[in-house]
């Protein structure tokens, strides 16, 4: 029963009543003992919410004694090993633990034994049906009222999908690290050969196929047949002998752009068999049982051809597969409209300078014929004649015109490879001497300053070729300085280097086309109509003087001028 104490507490009293009697036997009253079992109720009170905790606890939790008897069995237990309690009391814990994990049950005894605690244990039990689950184990010492260890209890977590859904994140993750290093290495492909095998290693890889191929969409003269193009995971020997894959039920999905195709067994497909001669397999050919096929389409939708995989077990590709190979599809697609478009511009430029080297050529000889008649007519006029001047200033057009012819030829040389050059040890202190002696007369508009701190100095390269660097960048700065009236040439040695600078006080270049201006035919923008100009010079300079095994770079500031610098090694050997 309950009473209240004086100071409002309540407490838990058992009362053990006794009558009392006179002579007569008569009951004239009671003795009652009272006992306060107040601790009692408190711990009965505890003891069976604890019960109900365990009872409704979505964990298994299991007692055992140190001999590893089980002494506990919740509901949760239950479910997730499939003993009922009833069966599993009494029972060795082993009855849960895989033979190769009986060690286990003998570390976790000998740390409850020394009073220790463990806290989430990953390992593996099995299930009163034989399947082994992934858990989670937290085991804690069990004492009795004296604090001595008398067995443990077990908090059992099941983490089997926690695993899977780890796994699949790490496999997302992976695959999105494939799908991205994939990307990179076919963006930066331009080669289509060279994209479609990277494409085919990487998808076979990746849907863990035992061979993949890709076969390139081609109708030939005897019909609809697909060449073969490139493999993965088997020799070309495998396919070469069985000639290319046709038009059939099973390829027609892929080849005519219908979609994907994943069959767990292609042998068992109705679509299979249907064609002579073989009338399926050919003999001697890789086993294919699982199937996977995916078209790739080019940007304007039409199929470029067909990822083909294959695997001698049945099921080996999963609708995660089939999205990761769509998926490089993709990517490979844009490659290849990418790589196509640049074989299509190569060839385009290849035929621009075949074009440009026949047409110089052409050019040579009538303007070659062109001067010569006019230095004969101006040598046969007086000095005072009216047409002389005229012939002079047509021999001056017609030396640029031979200077043009000369330059696009060295461009088409460029192009090849073929541009010569004579190396030999020459002085280039001399050379930029009498070189300025010639530009100042041919540039008459501009004051030449230079600026040569010694008197000779040895290289090793084409004297002829480094004289026209120099032609082409003082020339440059006198045409793009047309409101000023002097360019500066400065020669000097840094190290091992030497250097020489041209600066001009004219329009400057913009910035954002410094780099470009060393590009084949490219113009500085906005320039003055009577600037005239292919945009090759800087181009065959740049290119001179890198076969020298040097640099050639530009400072400007736009509207105030530009200093363009080439540095040659000194004493090296090109």
């Amino acid at each position: 029963m309950l009473i209240q104490r004086g100071d409002g507490g309540i407490r838990y009293i058992q009362a053990n009543p006794k009558p009392r009697f006179n002579e007569q036997q008569e009951m004239i009253g009671a003795v009652s003992m009272l006992i306060d079992i107040t601790a009692q109720k408190t711990d009965e009170s505890k003891q069976a919410m604890l019960a109900s905790i365990i009872d409704s606890s979505e964990d298994a939790i299991v007692s055992k004694n140190l001999d590893g008897i089980i002494t506990s069995w919740n509901g949760a237990a239950q479910r997730l090993f499939g003993y009922a309690e009833n069966e599993i009391i009494g029972k060795h814990i082993t009855i849960l633990i895989p033979e190769d994990r009986y060690d286990e049950e003998l570390l976790i005894i000998s740390k409850i034994k020394a009073n220790e605690r463990i806290e989430h244990f990953e390992t593996i039990r099995k299930t009163k049906s034989g399947e082994q689950i992934r858990i989670s184990l937290t085991v804690s010492p069990m004492r009795d009222s004296n604090n001595k260890v008398i067995g443990a209890s077990k908090i059992i977590r099941d983490i089997g999908r926690q695993k899977q859904a780890e796994k699949r994140l790490q496999q997302y993750a992976e695959r999105l690290e494939i799908l991205n290093s994939i990307g990179q290495v076919i963006s930066a492909e331009l080669d289509i050969q060279s994209i479609l095998q990277k494409v085919t290693d990487a998808t076979t890889q990746l849907c863990g196929a035992q061979f993949g191929a890709f076969f390139h969409n081609l109708i030939n003269e005897q019909g609809e047949s697909y060449m073969l193009f490139t493999l993965s995971g088997a020799p070309r020997e495998a396919f070469e002998k069985f000639g290319m894959p046709r038009n059939t039920a099973v390829f027609h999905p892929t080849f005519s752009g219908e979609g994907t195709v994943r069959v767990d067994d292609i042998t068992k497909d109705p679509r299979y068999g249907k064609n002579d001669p073989h009338y399926g397999k050919p003999k001697g050919h890789l086993p294919v049982v699982s199937y996977l096929a995916v078209p790739v389409r080019a940007k304007a939708g039409n199929v470029i051809g067909g990822l083909f995989f294959g695997h001698p077990e049945p099921a080996m590709f999963s609708a995660e597969h089939e999205q990761l190979v769509e998926a490089v599809a993709a990517q490979a697609a844009v490659a290849l409209d990418n790589a196509k478009l640049y074989e299509d511009i190569k060839l385009l430029n290849e035929k621009k300078d075949e074009f440009i080297g026949l047409a110089s050529h052409e050019l040579r000889t009538p303007v070659t014929s062109l001067k010569g008649y006019l230095q004969i007519i101006a040598r046969n006029l007086a000095a005072d004649e009216r047409n002389k001047t005229l012939a002079n200033k047509a021999l001056d057009q017609v030396g640029k015109l031979t200077t043009l012819i000369s330059d696009l030829l060295d461009v088409t040389k460029i192009q090849t490879g073929k541009l010569p050059f004579t190396y030999t040890d020459f002085d280039i202190i001399k050379l930029l001497t009498e070189s300025s002696e010639i530009l100042q007369q041919t540039n008459p508009s501009h004051k030449l300053i230079f600026h040569l701190p010694f008197d000779g100095l040895f290289i090793n390269g084409d004297s002829q070729r480094i004289e026209q660097v120099i032609i082409n960048l003082v020339t440059n700065a006198v045409k793009y300085s047309p409101k000023a009236d002097q360019v500066i040439i400065t020669a000097d040695v840094r190290g091992d280097k030497f250097r020489v600078s041209v600066q001009d006080f004219g329009i400057g270049i913009q910035p954002d086309q410094l780099e470009r201006v060393f590009s084949r035919f490219y113009r500085v923008e906005n320039l003055a109509s009577h600037m005239s100009g292919l945009g090759i010079g800087l181009y065959i300079s740049n290119e001179i003087v890198t076969r020298h095994n040097g640099r050639l770079w530009v400072e400007s500031e736009y509207g105030e001028g530009s200093t363009f610098y080439f540095e040659l090694p000194i004493n090296t050997n090109a």
